[in-house]
């Protein structure tokens, strides 16, 4: 597969436009009210007959302070005892979602997520994993993916040990830039020999994957500063980067009134900081995987890609695509069988249902034909860059080019300008195309245009 990518000025200012990232279809604009508690327990329940392994993600919100860019959905505090009484809801949800679900269907993704996953304390993290194993089958041979977010100013000490010691194997350590003054303008002072301490901890107590999370478009930031921050970064040689543009959008998300407008990167800057971004680390061997991902060449995402494997869920990227995804904890977002699902999002209204005696599940959506077919068709364009008409055919029994005359026509134009390559066999997004591919996997969107998704996305470039 050609993986190279060229950045064409003139096709990215003519598709510049707002879309979905896709990491669900339908998107959670489509999630409904009408979807709750009895659809997920009928559904997880009918999905015992997969006997499909399981993938489990954490919410733990808490942060000890706000970081001003964060669109997460996030409790900033110093009271560390809130921690306990978010956990014992978590289990006692755990109790409930633990029953649905057959025991010999193993866990073989586990992600702890938030928020800041090491807010709690040790103490609290080894009884989490007790009350998990309690309720799950986890895996015993280091075999699964077991993954944390880390904040490297809430890991120093023995941290690492313990979370190695709980069967976690692969991190992500959030660093968004080295400067000290970007530092200062987003309220995240952390310096590098803090992170540079807890990746090395990581290798040394045997993490299989460590990815560096970036963020460009952020305040102060240039072409010089940010090519600083990534030569520090390539210097330790994470195993997987994420690159990711900062959206501006301080009319959804509080934290971001409190950064300056007028100190952000021109549109320009932020182009010519992409650019350097993809050429410098493409450059030092790492593979463009899609959507703000780069990995090394021998990584499992890009393998996957390789064996047209690889899915895409709320966690990003995913090698795991047989896998039903339970959530748990506030705002926590599963995908069961055909259905996506939404747990209550503030913690008085999580408590609330938990205490009750109820799952958390407030709202999702149970995908129909047609959603399944359309899915199908953009995980593969986003997470392959090429799709075969007679695949799709044999899997949903259509007549692809019948189905999708329509987009197909649409796509004619992309085709023009170089984008994708339009065959009797399929459609293969070129590398002028790649940058753009949300661009392409929106016309098989078929809820786009409705009034809910007005606004509702962030610029794809």
């Amino acid at each position: 597969m050609d993986q190279s990518i060229v950045f064409d000025l003139d096709l990215i200012a003519k598709y510049d436009q707002s879309g979905p990232r896709y990491t669900s279809y339908p998107t959670a604009v489509q999630f409904h009210e009408g979807f709750g508690e009895a659809d997920y327990r009928r559904i997880a329940q009918e999905s015992n007959a997969s006997g499909d392994p399981l993938s489990l993600y954490f919410h733990i919100p808490f942060c000890d302070t706000v970081c001003f860019y964060c669109a997460c959905n996030k409790v900033a505090t110093k009271d560390r005892s809130l921690a306990d009484k978010y956990l014992q809801r978590v289990y006692k949800e755990m109790e409930m979602q633990g029953a649905l679900f057959d025991r010999s269907r193993k866990v073989e993704q586990l992600h702890w997520g938030g928020g800041t996953p090491t807010f709690i304390s040790h103490d609290e993290m080894r009884e989490l994993v007790r009350q998990t194993r309690k309720h799950f089958t986890l895996l015993d041979d280091d075999s699964g993916e077991y993954s944390i977010e880390i904040d490297p100013r809430e890991a120093l000490g023995d941290t690492i040990k313990v979370l190695r010691e709980l069967g976690f194997n692969r991190m992500s350590l959030g660093v968004q830039d080295f400067e000290e003054s970007v530092q200062k303008a987003v309220n995240r002072i952390q310096s590098k020999e803090d992170t540079l301490s807890v990746l090395q901890s990581a290798r040394d107590e045997g993490f299989r994957s460590i990815s560096i999370d970036l963020i460009y478009g952020l305040p102060f930031q240039s072409l010089g500063s940010f090519e600083g921050t990534l030569d520090q970064i390539l210097e330790v040689d994470p195993d997987r980067l994420s690159v990711f543009n900062y959206a501006h959008l301080p009319e959804r998300f509080k934290p971001q009134r409190r950064i300056n407008e007028a100190e952000l990167p021109s549109p320009q800057e932020k182009l010519d900081i992409l650019q350097m971004t993809i050429e410098k680390l493409t450059g030092a061997g790492y593979v463009y995987v899609g959507m703000d991902h780069f990995a090394k060449p021998d990584d499992e995402l890009v393998i996957a890609q390789r064996n047209g494997t690889l899915y895409r869920n709320f966690q990003g990227y995913s090698t795991h695509a047989d896998c039903d995804l339970v959530a748990l904890g506030a705002t926590s977002i599963g995908m069961v069988g055909p259905t996506y699902a939404q747990n209550k999002r503030t913690l008085d209204e999580y408590y609330d249902r938990i205490d009750q005696g109820k799952l958390a599940v407030f709202r999702g959506v149970e995908l129909n034909r047609d959603d399944l077919i359309r899915r199908d068709v953009i995980t593969r364009l986003i997470c392959h860059f090429t799709l075969n008409f007679a695949a799709v055919n044999a899997r949903w029994e259509i007549d692809f080019q019948n189905y999708f005359a329509s987009e197909l026509n649409n796509l004619s134009g992309m085709a023009e300008d170089g984008l994708v390559n339009l065959t009797e066999r399929g459609i293969d997004v070129l590398p002028r195309g790649r940058l753009l591919i949300r661009n392409i996997c929106m016309l098989f969107d078929a809820y786009l245009n409705s009034k809910e998704s007005k606004g509702s996305f962030s610029k794809v470039i």
